[in-house]
């Protein structure tokens, strides 16, 4: 591998897309398609060596691999491109097989040394990969489209690195190094007198800081000598070992000239500047096992630690509350570069491929100085940085293509560079805001660390050293609440103007940021504590429509949206996907784009966010790039959930490309002629009139006269895992009766007592009529139940009727007077697309409320015919419910959809009915069925204002 740099990259693959659109015959090109994918797009040398075609495999009768890579174990099977890879064909030999089982039956025969480890079938249009690895390859297959691969091109990695290894490598050494540094904390915490107090955490946080750094120069050659820090401690003894220490740090926070000159132990350490030696702090006495552990330490190879990484688990190993909850927590360079790159990095390789291309070497060389002075005057602000990953991620990057920069623009075997202050891009560009004060000393410390690594890969291209020490400058990060501060002077922060490396009256300008990027905590709206609401409050203001309804999230797109305010600043945030869902889109984007006119630039729609090493946790994540909205341009990029990318001309609040709609919640349908829905009863009763069959059965024991009052009782979890749940509904029940009932006036007083108990008004009056329920939804004939929450991974969510005699409990919605044609709309592809786009989500599961999701649910018009059709379709899909009555509608709508093949074909002729009746073709996607019921829903709303 040469080293391709990224917009070289993307010019070979939108060539390489051009070249094989619509082209690809089996047997004449399958070789130069391959040739060109590996050399062009993944940069491999000797091509024809990397890969072998027509590999025998020794069968009854010779067969032959179409494609195979031994380095990266990889079997391909290629076919021509009017081949479905879904569909099974007839092979040599008479056998019926797919393309994927063609290349399993090849590999099965394989000798072990050989056995893939990704099995590819390929048309010339699409790649389909399974990972051998996995338990069954085809649950887990992966697709590649041709016409998306500049946006996906990483996907295919694995043809040409084993295991994606130097992102993988410095994963694995930084989460290592995270391990050594908490067994370090552990180690010192023992020795502190009282190790609990806020003074003393804060002095242990920032020691076991002081002594990786240390490490980190020693192994980074920033020291003269490569265990100069290491030979310094183990001069003295365990006694004497803290005072030298104290020495030490002294010594680094010091000018040579000032120092003791007598002192030669510490002639040979830099003068490193900075503030991370200038604070004193209480440092314990030294014991064998601190020093062990140090010396454990030292072994370790620091300069192989990714900065970016590192400085997340660095700070989540020595922050008591993480350590507390277990796990080290970081960001993956992946997750990162889809906030960055898109924001700004594939912007800046493109603009510097364009000037790469010029032919006049004057024309040219001028270009690249401009460029040079551009990408150098470029800055950046995260508003809740943490550790500093984003900024840390972001320098990298910006040096790397600067090295790139100065490869073209410097002459240096005629040295012209040395006379020329060629390293322009610093971390005094990069600004941050963090609450916590210890992650603010990790981030200035991994961006220090990311100096020094590209530093070095500087010199390594001009072949000379670069003094690194004493530090000159320092990225502006400052202790603070980034809700409570100024993002333009910083105001307001705890401790700006304790910074000593940067001069008075740059302390308090106001400053142009030319990105904003970051990823700003995750709170929801109900799990926010006092001071996060009074934040939401100030920052939104009390008159802010349904304040008390934002996630805190919502409160940094406010304040980048006043600071970019008819500026050319361009944003980028990670968020958890509830602001694009449900009642928060109007609640925050509405004002944000009729108000603030911002628009969004790109967007990546729902994905898990890999944040936890140890634990894989996740969070459903979105990422949402914006601007004013006099940056707008044409053409948007929308990543949807596989992370395939689509051209689209505008990105509403739901991340959908449509108009800007927003859903608000309404009491009335907007459609003409529907029912009605309404939420099902909500007893208010401390549950005392819900039973178990098991509870029903023993109270009825006690009580034989309550029988005929117990009724069939659903929710949402008993309505499609059908369990048997009831309730005693005595509402009805003549007072004579119910006073011969001991056990039923006995639940009834019990929730009387509990009403008058709470705080409400309205439950303390509700208690003068316990019998009663606070919400009554008794439909007198049969009537259709919409679960209020079901899990995402359903295609569609189990909907269905109930007779009058049972209840319903308020965690469904009750559809009134509704027959097989509203229950063929409401099963349908078409309302699941639109329930999908615009319901609220609990975790990532649907929330189906009335008011956000049915009232404004824009209903057709159909024929008498399609209307008849419809129904008829409907019915067959109560029909093949029908012939499985011991299976629950969690056994027929499970994670993978359908089990049963009746039913599958019922939906599938249901969703055709229904969509013809929307006039929409059989070939919309999700997305576009969205796009159009979006606009079905603003000339409704239109005519239902009116």
């Amino acid at each position: 591998m040469k080293g391709m740099n990224n917009a070289e990259q993307k010019i070979n693959i939108r060539k390489f897309i051009d070249d094989w659109t619509g082209k690809g015959n089996e047997k004449s090109e399958s070789h130069n398609f391959w040739l060109q994918l590996l050399r062009t797009v993944f940069d491999v040398q000797d091509v024809e060596n990397y890969i072998q075609f027509e590999k025998r495999v020794k069968l009854e009768h010779p067969l032959y691999i179409d494609g195979y890579i031994s380095k990266t174990k990889v079997l391909i099977e290629q076919k021509s491109s009017n081949i479905d890879l879904t569909k099974k064909g007839k092979q040599s030999g008479g056998m019926e097989c797919s393309p994927y089982e063609q290349a399993k039956r090849y590999d099965d025969n394989l000798i072990q040394e050989e056995k893939a480890r990704w099995i590819v079938t390929c048309n010339f249009t699409e790649f389909r990969i399974y990972d051998m690895n996995s338990t069954e390859p085809i649950k887990t297959e992966q697709i590649v489209y041709l016409k998306d691969l500049e946006k996906e091109y990483y996907r295919l990695q694995f043809l040409v690195d084993e295991s994606n290894t130097k992102v993988k490598k410095q994963e694995e050494i930084s989460i290592a190094a995270g391990r050594l540094v908490g067994k370090l904390y552990d180690s010192l915490k023992a020795e502190y007198i009282d190790a609990e107090n806020e003074k003393s955490l804060r002095s242990l946080n920032i020691l076991c800081v002081r002594i990786v750094f240390c490490l980190y120069a020693e192994d980074a050659e920033l020291f003269k000598k490569r265990t100069l820090f290491e030979d310094y401690l183990t001069s003295f003894n365990i006694q004497n070992m803290r005072d030298g220490l104290i020495k030490l740090f002294k010594a680094l926070d010091t000018k040579e000239e000032n120092r003791d000159k007598y002192d030669d132990s510490l002639k040979p350490f830099p003068h490193v500047n900075g503030g991370l030696f200038t604070e004193e702090i209480e440092i314990p006495r030294f014991t064998k096992e601190i020093i062990d552990t140090i010396l454990e330490c030292a072994d370790f190879n620091w300069n192989e630690i990714s900065p970016t990484i590192f400085g997340s688990v660095f700070e989540s190993t020595l922050n008591p509350e993480t350590r507390r909850k277990g796990g080290m927590h970081y960001t993956s360079v992946e997750n990162i570069h889809k906030v960055i790159d898109n924001l700004f990095l594939d912007d800046l390789y493109e603009e510097f491929q364009s000037i790469k291309e010029i032919k006049v070497k004057k024309n040219k060389d001028k270009a690249l100085e401009d460029f040079h002075n551009k990408i150098a005057n470029l800055t950046f602000l995260d508003p809740a940085c943490g550790s500093g990953n984003f900024l840390t991620e972001t320098y990298i990057s910006l040096r790397r293509l600067e090295n790139e920069v100065i490869k073209d623009l410097y002459d240096i075997e005629d040295n012209e560079m040395l006379t020329t202050s060629f390293v322009k891009v610093s971390i005094k560009n990069f600004f941050g805001i963090e609450i916590n004060d210890f992650a603010v000393t990790v981030a200035k410390t991994a961006l220090w660390i990311a100096e020094s690594q590209m530093l070095a890969e500087t010199e390594r291209i001009i072949k000379e050293q670069i003094d690194f020490f004493p530090l000159t400058t320092n990225a502006f990060i400052v202790e603070g609440n980034a809700l409570r501060t100024d993002w333009q002077t910083f105001e307001n922060t705890i401790n700006v103007m304790s910074d000593t490396m940067f001069e008075e009256e740059t302390k308090t300008q106001k400053r142009h940021y030319d990105y904003i990027m970051g990823n700003p905590p995750f709170v929801g709206a109900r799990l926010m504590s006092a001071s996060q609401k009074e934040d939401v409050l100030n920052t939104f203001g009390k008159n802010w429509k349904n304040v008390g309804n934002l996630d805190y999230v919502a409160c940094w797109y406010k304040k980048a949206a006043d600071l970019i305010k008819g500026t050319k600043t361009k944003c980028a945030f990670v968020s958890t996907n509830s602001i694009t869902q449900g009642e928060q889109v109007a609640n925050i984007w509405k004002p944000l784009f009729e108000e603030y006119k911002i628009h969004f630039d790109f967007a990546f729609r729902t994905f898990k966010w890999e944040s936890d090493s140890d634990g894989m946790a996740h969070v459903h994540c979105v990422i949402i790039g914006f601007s004013d909205k006099q940056n707008e341009h044409s053409i948007k990029y929308l990543f949807a959930e596989d992370g395939t990318c689509s051209e689209v001309k505008n990105i509403n609040g739901y991340l959908v490309d449509a108009d800007n709609v927003f859903i608000e919640n309404r009491s009335e349908t907007i459609s003409d002629n529907v029912p009605e829905a309404r939420s099902g009863n909500k007893p208010i009763d401390n549950g005392e009139y819900l039973f178990t069959e098991e509870e029903m059965n023993a109270f009825i024991k006690k009580e034989p006269e309550s029988e005929i009052y117990f009724k069939r009782w659903y929710g949402a979890e008993e309505f499609i895992n059908n369990k048997k749940r009831y309730c005693l509904w005595l509402g009805d029940c003549p007072p004579a009766k119910l006073m011969k009932m001991k056990y039923c006036l006995e639940r009834v007083e019990n929730v009387r007592k509990f009403r008058l108990a709470s705080k409400s008004a309205g439950t303390k009056k509700l208690a003068d009529k316990p019998t009663r329920f606070h919400v009554e939804t008794m439909p007198e004939k049969e009537f259709l139940i919409l679960p209020l929450t079901s899990s995402e991974k359903r295609q569609y969510v189990p909907i269905g009727f109930m007779k009058s005699d049972c209840l319903a409990s308020n965690l469904v919605t009750v559809v009134q007077n509704a027959g097989l044609y509203h229950f063929g709309v409401l099963t349908s592809v078409v309302f699941m697309s639109w329930m999908r786009a615009v319901c609220g989500r609990l975790e990532m599961r649907y929330r189906i409320t009335k008011d956000n999701v049915y009232n404004n649910f824009p209903w057709c018009n159909p024929t008498k015919e399609q209307k008849a059709k419809i129904e008829s379709t409907a019915q067959a899909i109560l029909d093949a419910r029908a012939k499985y009555p011991d299976s629950s509608l969690a056994d027929l709508y499970g994670e993978r959809n359908y089990i049963y093949p009746e039913l599958c074909k019922a939906h599938k002729e249901n969703d055709k009915a229904v969509m013809q009746a929307y006039n929409f073709t059989s070939t919309m996607t999700e997305s576009e069925i969205v796009a159009s019921l979006m606009e079905q829903y603003k000339t409704q709303v239109k005519n239902y204002v009116l």
